[in-house]
């Protein structure tokens, strides 16, 4: 009997990455302190990195300069992790970190000081590999390429190195895991150049051979680039499509009743949701799968452009009482149909339909499923079937793009669903979020009764159901958007996730909690992780256009709305998004080119602000004025004090187009219509802003600073990274104009160097070339201090 069995040790195949940081004892402390924290955030988000943890599938042992993963599901996980690792330190130049791969024997012990941690030659021997790499480096055993072989994904990547010798004179073979994607190309300094093979020349010297030799190399770099660009593109999308993967898409509306497409809508967004809540299972997102139609003939590509393996089709057909479901399971990659069947129920048996099916898509695609899950995937949220049709009505309202009248329709029907049944914590825990992006977005009228509806809704979905992924989400969601308490809310986000495996908006939500304390590059890792599982979510990759906006990435933030643009073509707001970004450049030709063919209403006033915008930039704002009064003349109730704000533009029109006494009557009409507003909305921070400088344009110094005072106390810039920079901006327009240059050029100064979106609906920061055109400036052109402002280069 041996000694290992004989103490009890009980080994097992683990699939080891070895990570750590090229050159880390060089670092200074602090130094060292903030790479292994930004390391440790790249890890803990990828996609392999949570699966495993879900399933209970993962160990972790930390080394000082960087760390090892143990996954106990899959030979593959190590490897999608480190593919997902190096992509994301793309983004992080100073972070030098190189990862090695192994398949091995290990075990949980525990050390001296009655720690638990992990040993075993499977780490060993991971931990040699990497050594044998410089920065950059994803290199593996040959038992791990060996297996990888099987794959054909894997074969144009893997690049044999040869033997490295690694402690006490062992050599080990290594194989170099690449793509003109991620890892790195370069030969190993350990490796020395490389060397011709005699074999090689040998052959190469007879000129049949020759020949032969290069008509073979030339077949075989074809395949290879082939097959790389195959794995690129699929890369691009965020992952790879690996097997136990999803996406549902829209299910047909089968009813005579055309009404219907809601309960069609609801019926696929909750099996969707069931399945997302399976950690073995990669889900996308329903934003991303709305854009498509019910049974469209280009699944491969489809499947391709979401990432996936498998796609659920599905029609409803509902009449009265009666409801026929219709799911059918493919396979993207040949189209072939794996499962499919017909559910006839009652209404009120309707949750089990969706429950059955999920179980099915589960059992079919060898899901694994935890006892939790289970019982989530059976759970019935309401046995009234009035307060579940209401409820899929105002989901349907809350799926569709933000504007006024989709909010108060979803806020509409949810109350209705929670009237009817008091215990519904899904209803409740919807209510709740839809009030809060209203709050947050000015959909609904930020007033303090609909921050208290918010709350209550929130915490009665909670106490209802202390373990609902939504709740908790809603939760968050409230203290992020009605009491900016950012630290709350993160914390509830964070426990959201554990029920919410598959949920993009947590880290989308995380992302923008991230920008708003200031933590930019952690922001721009959660979108990444948020556009895995939701990669054609319209609103995602427009506010991560609007993130690149604020920092002055002016090409990145173009590449993220050309996106936006390909799967919504034309979208008005998107190319008015454009067009800010040439204006923030200073290339007013390029952005009135954008915006000529739009016409927006006061339904878009981003853009119509923009178009505004446009016209007093070019100091030729006459033809803009008739349309701004026509829209005035019958103003939308639903967009609330933003009516007061469009009557400051057309003000700020008027006095650009020389006409003072109109300008005056428009300001003091809008200082009228915005003043109501502020005493019902005593914290709203944009409506301050707006009565700060419509006191401005009216020559009221003293009510313009105090309300600029007022918006700083909200709003201060230590607290919010975001849209503490907009009271800064409006403080510089108004010292400006109000004959205190002193202070408008402190502010400006502070501007040039933070990120941050200035007042109104406009989404981007000053930049000198801004400053050179902007009329509200006019005042400070012969001061040689905003000359230089003017005369620097864009800040980074």
């Amino acid at each position: 009997m041996s000694s290992e069995h004989s103490s009890g040790v009980k080994f097992e195949i683990g699939h080891v990455l070895f990570i750590d940081i090229v050159g880390y004892s060089k670092l200074l402390i602090t130094e060292q302190s903030e790479q292994l924290q930004t390391l440790k955030e790249i890890v803990r988000r990828t996609e392999q990195f949570r699966v495993a943890e879900a399933e209970g599938k993962l160990l972790r042992l930390p080394t000082g300069d960087g760390g090892a993963l143990v996954f106990r599901n899959s030979p593959e996980a190590p490897v999608m992790c480190a593919l997902e690792i190096s992509k994301e330190l793309k983004k992080h130049p100073e972070l030098r970190v190189r990862m090695g791969i192994h398949s091995g024997p290990v075990n949980e012990v525990t050390d001296l000081n009655e720690q638990a941690n992990i040993a075993g030659a499977g780490i060993n021997v991971a931990q040699r590999v990497m050594d044998c790499g410089d920065a950059g480096h994803i290199l593996l055993s040959k038992r791990v390429a060996d297996d990888l072989e099987q794959y054909p994904r894997w074969r144009p990547c893997l690049h044999e190195l040869g033997e490295c010798e690694v402690k006490h004179g062992q050599k080990i073979s290594v194989v170099n895991l690449y793509d003109d994607q991620v890892g790195n190309p370069q030969r190993p300094e350990k490796f020395g150049k490389t060397q011709e093979q005699p074999a090689a020349i040998a052959a190469a010297s007879h000129p049949l051979r020759k020949n032969l030799l290069i008509a073979v190399a030339a077949l075989v770099a074809i395949g290879s680039a082939i097959v790389l660009v195959y794995f690129a593109r699929h890369a691009n999308q965020g992952s790879i499509a690996i097997e136990k993967s999803i996406a549902v898409l829209p299910f047909e509306n089968r009813s005579e009743d055309k009404a219907n497409a809601y309960f069609a809508d609801g019926i696929q967004d909750e099996i969707l949701t069931r399945l997302s809540k399976i950690a073995d299972l990669k889900v996308i997102s329903r934003t991303s799968t709305q854009h498509y139609k019910s049974a469209p003939e280009n699944l491969p590509e489809i499947a391709r452009q979401l990432g996936v393996a498998h796609i659920l089709e599905g029609s409803v057909q509902k009449s009265g009482d009666a409801v026929r479901v219709n799911v059918q399971l493919i396979k993207a990659g040949n189209d072939s149909h794996l499962w499919a069947d017909t559910f006839d129920r009652k209404l009120t048996d309707i949750f089990l339909v969706e429950s059955e099916v999920a179980k099915a898509i589960a059992d079919q695609l060898r899901v694994k499923l935890t006892g939790q899950e289970e019982k989530v995937i059976a759970a019935k949220p309401t046995d009234n079937p009035e307060a579940y049709d209401a409820y899929l009505r105002g989901l349907a309202y809350s799926l569709k793009i933000n504007s006024p009248a989709n909010s108060l329709g979803a806020q509409k029907y949810l109350r209705e669903a929670v009237r009817l049944d008091p215990k519904f914590a899904l209803g409740w825990a919807l209510l709740s979020y839809a009030d809060a992006v209203g709050y947050r977005a000015a959909l609904l009228q930020p007033t303090v009764a609909l921050r208290e509806e918010a709350r209550q809704a929130a915490e009665t979905a909670v106490t209802l159901q202390p373990n609902l992924g939504e709740a908790l989400m809603a939760k968050g969601y409230y203290h992020y958007s009605c009491l900016r308490d950012y630290e709350t809310a993160v914390r509830y986000f964070e426990q959201a996730r554990q029920f919410l495996p598959n949920s993009s908006r947590i880290p989308e939500s995380l992302a923008y909690v991230g920008r708003r304390r200031g933590q930019w590059d952690q922001s721009e890792s959660y979108f990444n992780e948020a556009e895995r599982l939701d990669p054609r979510n319209v609103r995602l990759l427009t506010e991560h256009a609007g993130s690149y906006m604020l920092l002055r990435r002016f090409p990145e933030a173009l590449r993220k709305l050309d996106q936006v643009l390909d799967i919504t073509p034309d979208d008005v707001d998107t190319l008015a998004e454009k067009a800010n970004i040439a204006q923030a450049e200073g290339d007013l030709s390029r952005a009135s080119a954008l915006l000529a063919p739009l016409h927006p209403n006061a339904d878009n006033p981003g853009a119509l602000e923009t178009q505004v915008y446009q016209a007093i930039l070019e100091r030729r704002p006459a033809p803009i004025i008739p349309r701004l009064n026509e829209i005035l003349a019958n103003p939308n109730p639903g967009l609330g004090f933003i009516n007061g704000e469009l009557r400051f533009w057309l003000g700020w029109a008027q006095e650009v187009a020389g006409d003072h006494a109109a300008a005056q009557e428009s300001w003091r009409q809008a200082r009228s219509e915005l003043e109501p507003f502020l005493k019902e909305q005593p914290e709203n921070y944009s409506l301050m802003g707006d009565l700060a400088l419509t006191n401005m344009g009216l020559e009221d110094k003293a009510a313009a600073f105090k309300l600029i005072e007022r918006e700083m106390a909200v709003r201060p810039i230590e607290k919010d990274a975001l849209d503490g920079a907009v009271p800064i901006e409006v403080l510089a327009r108004v010292a400006a104009r109000m004959g205190e240059p002193d202070r408008a050029i402190a502010a400006l100064q502070k501007l040039l160097s933070i990120p941050g979106h200035g007042p109104f609906t406009l989404n981007m920061p000053l930049t000198p070339a801004l400053l050179r055109l902007d009329p509200m400036f006019d005042p400070l052109r012969n001061d040689p201090r905003f000359q230089k402002l003017v005369a620097a280069p864009a800040p980074k």
